[in-house]
């Protein structure tokens, strides 16, 4: 990714932290409602499950100018889907809700460069995540 992007990604998910908690909400009842396949993979508490996608999120957003730094924490994430059932197939779906919570959440700031650099992002992040977890 170019740094143009990266800021672009990183500036954007400043503006969802302060709603992070009804975009956690946003992108599970579309995931659930594009594939309800995937609902029994969640176990417990749901708002828990929002709060721990939003610090992955964010700890990723901040570390892609620094890629080298995150990629092995990636790679362990990926791994560890796999271990709790999740199939290749699913990153699609997983990669469409995330871009439709964040058109719901910025507006009229989800411009297509913004949809354009988090879709790079996602496609980036999710392709290391099922190569680990295929390895």
């Amino acid at each position: 990714m170019n740094d143009k992007k990266v800021a672009l990604v990183q500036s954007s998910f400043k503006k969802v932290i302060p709603i992070s908690e009804q975009a956690a909400e946003i992108f599970y009842a579309k995931l659930f409602e594009t594939n309800p396949s995937v609902k029994p993979l969640f176990k417990g508490d749901m708002k828990v499950q929002g709060k721990k996608l939003m610090t992955m999120i964010g700890t990723v957003v901040n570390g892609l100018s620094r890629l080298e730094t995150i990629v092995p924490a990636v790679q362990k994430l990926g791994k560890d889907h796999a271990g709790y059932g999740v199939k290749d197939e699913h990153y699609n779906d997983v990669g469409s809700s995330l871009l439709y919570t964040l058109g719901a959440g910025l507006g009229d700031d989800f411009t297509d460069d913004v949809k354009e650099a988090w879709t790079e992002a996602y496609t980036l992040l999710a392709t290391t995540m099922k190569e680990a977890a295929n390895s």
